[in-house]
This record gives C-alpha cells, structure tokens and sequence, in this order.
C-alpha cells in the first residue's frame, strides 16, 4: 500500500508557472503527485505544450488537465482566442453532431498536446440572465438543450481518449454571484434542482462522463451555507447515492474566495475529500509552500480521524481508473478546426441590413475580464483590418467626439454582455441616438437589443465568432 503521504499527493492536481515545469513539480510527480492543471501562462504553442506534458509524463503517471472549452474560455488559444464557437453558439444553432464534432476536434487538438483531461464541457443550465460567470459559457437556459449537447460534447472529446469533466455539479447557472469571490446561492428547491439543474448531470452521467466537477455553490435545503465542493450531502448523498456516480470528482479550484475566505485551502482541501471529492484543483495561486500545507492538512486529518484513510484510497483508486482509461478510446482522425469557422456561421445572426460598409469606424466597448475567462484578446481587428478601430471604457467615453469621428462612415458599435453593464447600454443608446443607422455587434448573449440599422449576435467572442460576424458585414 502506498505511504500516507503519497495517497494524500494522489489527490492533488497542481499548478505551476512557466512554459516549463519546474524541479518541485517534477520531483512532486516521482512521489505521486495525482497531476497538474495547465492555465494560459503555461501555453506558448502547440510544439512547446507537447513538450511540456512529454516532460511531466517522464517523470511520472499525471493526469494532465486545463479548461478547453472553445469560445470565451480558452487555454490554447489563450494568447490569440479560440477558434472554436462556445457552447451559447452551439445551443443556439442546437445540432447535436455539430457539437459533437466540434468537441471531437478539440479533444485532437488536446490529446496533440498531451492533455488527459478537458475541464468541460459546461454543463450549467443558466437560468440567470445576469450571472457573472457562466453566461455564454453554458449551452442555454433550457434544461433539455443542455443535456442533449452536454451528451453530445461528452462523446465528443471522449472519442479520443480526452476524459471530460462536466461542470460545475449541482449546477451554477441560476446564481447571480461569482464564486471566485464569494459562495454564490441557488435558490431551489429539491424538486426544481431535479428538473433543471441535474437534467444534464443526469444525462451526462449515462452517457458515461470520465469525472464531474464541483461547483462552490449554496443550495440551502441541501448544503445549507456551505459550498456543493464541501457538502457530503451533495456530494456523497446525491451525487454517489441517488445518482449513482462512481467516476472521478473534481473540485473547482480551490483558491477560490469561496473556499479560502470560508475554511482556507487546507480545511477546504480536507473537507472536500470527506464529503467525496477525488481530485482537488488547487487552481492557480497556491504557491509550492501552501501544496506542502494542503498535504499536511490531509496527512494530519488522517492520523487524527477526520478524514478516513480509506477515502483517501478510495480516491486514488479512481484517479488511477481514469489514468489508465484514455488506453481505451477509439482514437482515429479528428476534424480539421474549420469547424469551428463553420459552427460559428451557422450561429451568428443578423437582423435589419447592414448595407455596404464605408471607411469603417469601429468603437469597441470595453468590458471587464471575468477570471474564468481571464484576459483573452477579443474585437475585430484581426478580420477588418481596413477599419479605424477604437476601445473605448463607458464610463470615459465621449459619445460627441466618438459621433464626429465616424461622421460620413460606417460606425459599427462592439459590445460583450451588454445587458450586464448599465454604462454600456447608455453609451450605445448616445450613440444611436446621433446614428440610427449604426451597427451593433454582440459579442456575448444577445439579451439588450437597442434599435439600431443592424444589429449582428454571435453568442460568444471567441475568433471563429468574430470572424462570422464580419463576414456578414463584408459579404
């Protein structure tokens, strides 16, 4: 049997900075280390990723993991943006083999690299149209369209051997609060959570997902205050027990607010364990000095009776299941990315007429990065590269001076997640207001639409997004 100390570093998946790995993460992986969780900083190409993980594998039996969820939310194409649509744009053209062939090429462009496992797909039924964190990162606000492309992503990235890790269990599509900053509540009863939330966890489940992520939210009735991640009754009473799931449980980072401002990393690391976690995602901020802290969090939890040691065996045993399951997939060709490009054509919409464009004046308005998206580029640059394009900050903005620079030009207006920022919608109204005639382009869902002489949504901000859009205006 392994030692203590390598059964409590079998349920760890770290981080680290740097494209590559350094000699504790090495040394850590000889020792049992369960695997490692890749983010946009560890990314320069595709050549140098490969190496990376080849690297990591020399050294030990990693699970090798990142958020590959095309569009919004992108580690590959971290530094240029995806080009693939994300799932708003795949629900909204809702072709289940669009979505699955869409997964399947990005499960190739993973298994290239070497990645293991796909923090995806969401599985989120986002209820909430001004919900922080989700928003075009979930397939729709409908229970069954979630769950019929939730399947259909799923089979994708596991025709390859790319395990995937639906997220984020019981469901976080109904908060309106970030959990990377505060325990985010679902207010829902066990009936509703049944028929809206778990639908795609359900359908997920039987279509044989390799692991499932926690979210750290609050169902009262379930959890009461404390986060799904930390709740044995969300955990081990509904996840394992009426649902039956005996795959890998993944934890959402756990260098959330949620968890540190709550219980700290190591009590959240040993909490989460007890109520049935396989695989704790410390996330990106944990330094080598606070890994070191979680694996004594656990050890001593262990030898003082708070946490069983046969859960800690439990979990390495089905960590090890999931190592040795890529082994399995079918393997074969995957799509050429293109079909990205084409996803996102089917998804884009356009409504009024955009006529032919005129020495293009584009005003981009500036919109906060979100942290699960983190600072990926975004606008039109790369596809209209004829046009004057400007970034503008609502709240600086000079509709006056931004009116007489456009004058006697198309004036196209870019925004993301409009009806999330009050400031925006009253720049664009200004704006409109001087050009009636103006272009609206909404990067993210289309919930605020003002009265303009077109207005193009292409649910997402990803490239093959943006590109789709331009070539409505172009054509």
């Amino acid at each position: 049997m392994p030692a203590l100390s390598a059964l409590a570093a079998g349920t760890l998946l770290a981080a680290f900075p740097g494209t590559t790995p350094p000699d504790w993460i090495l040394r850590d992986l000889e020792g049992g280390l369960g695997g490692v969780t890749l983010f946009g900083f560890n990314v320069e190409s595709a050549e140098q990723l490969a190496a990376l993980t080849a690297r990591l594998n020399e050294a030990g039996r990693p699970v090798v993991s990142l958020d590959e969820e095309g569009g919004d939310v992108t580690r590959l194409a971290y530094h240029t943006g995806s080009p693939y649509p994300g799932n708003a744009a795949l629900g909204a053209v809702d072709d289940v083999e669009l979505t699955e062939s869409v997964y399947r090429s990005i499960a190739g462009d993973l298994a290239r690299c070497g990645v293991n496992l796909d923090m995806g797909p969401v599985a989120d039924v986002n209820t909430a149209d001004d919900n922080p964190v989700i928003g075009t990162r979930s397939f729709g606000a409908a229970a069954d369209l979630v769950a019929r492309h939730t399947v259909a992503a799923v089979r994708g990235l596991q025709s390859l051997g790319v395990a995937a890790c639906v997220k984020h269990f019981p469901g976080h599509g109904a908060t309106r609060e970030d959990s990377h900053l505060e325990i985010p509540l679902v207010d829902a009863s066990p009936q509703l959570l049944w028929e809206r939330e778990l639908v795609p966890f359900r359908a997920a489940i039987e279509a044989g997902a390799r692991s499932i992520m926690t979210a750290h939210v609050s169902v009262p009735y379930l959890t009461g205050p404390s986060p799904a991640t930390l709740s044995p009754a969300a955990m081990t009473g509904l996840l394992r027990g009426e649902l039956g799931y005996d795959g890998v449980v993944v934890t959402d980072a756990l260098d959330m607010h949620a968890i540190t401002k709550s219980v700290g990393l190591g009590g959240g690391a040993v909490l989460s364990l007890a109520a049935g976690s396989d695989l704790l995602c410390l996330g990106p901020i944990p330094t080598y000095d606070d890994i070191r802290e979680v694996l004594t969090a656990i050890t001593e939890a262990v030898r003082d009776g708070r946490l069983p040691l046969s859960r800690l065996e439990q979990a390495n045993e089905r960590v090890e299941r999931l190592r040795a399951w890529p082994a399995l997939g079918s393997g074969g060709a995957t799509e050429n990315n293109v079909i990205g490009l084409a996803a996102a054509r089917r998804a884009v919409r356009l409504s009024g007429s955009a006529g032919p464009l005129v020495d293009p004046y584009v005003i981009e308005v500036d919109t906060p990065p979100t942290i699960a998206v983190g600072d990926v580029p975004w606008g039109m640059a790369p596809w209209l590269p004829e046009a004057e394009i400007v970034r503008v900050k609502p709240a600086e903005a000079e509709p006056g001076a931004l009116l007489t620079a456009a004058a006697g030009r198309s004036l196209i207006v870019v925004v993301k997640d409009a009806h999330r920022y009050p400031e925006s919608q009253a720049l664009v109204s200004r704006l409109l207001a001087g050009r009636p005639d103006g272009i609206v382009v909404e990067l993210g869902l289309p919930i605020w639409r003002p009265e303009a002489g077109a207005y193009i949504a292409t649910y997402g901000a990803a490239r093959a997004n943006t590109q789709a859009a331009v070539e409505l205006l172009t054509a």
